[in-house]
């Protein structure tokens, strides 16, 4: 779909949904509606994508905030890249709703989340966080970032 839509250097990481690109001068806005109205037209799915450009990506991988789980524990490490940004007031709502040792800190699109005890009985599941940032979210582990950002070297 990705080569079909004119985009070029189309790189996948394995089976997981995510791609690297070149695109054409356009913003990531403009180009997640692409591909959201290309899986609509085509596949009849409604979905939602999430596109940061490349700059952008290095960007949250230096910014992480927490720099010793990447090293350590990076399969506990989530990011969330977020539809929108969302408010301050929304961001202390999720923090208060955490009931486990999880924290999660947000920058701008983009919540980080530390799961000490795994993903998979925490009650701070992606539901939860969208309900209370009032956006979308998809959560990738640190592993994966890790190996989209090497992808932007290929």
């Amino acid at each position: 779909m990705l080569i079909g839509l004119g985009f070029v250097n189309v790189h996948t990481l394995l089976q997981s949904g995510n791609a690297v690109f070149d695109a054409p001068q356009s913003s990531s806005a403009q180009i997640e509606a692409r591909l959201e109205d290309e899986a609509e037209n085509a596949l009849g799915l409604h979905t939602d994508f999430f596109v940061r450009g490349a700059s952008d990506w290095r960007k949250i991988v230096a910014a992480n905030p927490y720099p010793e789980a990447a090293q350590s524990d990076p399969a506990h490490l989530v990011l969330l890249a977020l539809k929108a940004s969302p408010g301050t007031t929304a961001g202390k709502a999720l923090l208060a709703a955490i009931v486990g040792r999880e924290t999660v800190r947000l920058a701008g699109k983009h919540a980080y989340a530390f799961y000490p005890d795994g993903q998979g009985r925490s009650k701070l599941t992606n539901a939860l966080i969208e309900r209370h940032l009032g956006t979308r979210a998809t959560a990738r582990n640190w592993n994966t970032v890790l190996r989209l950002a090497a992808l932007l070297d290929e």
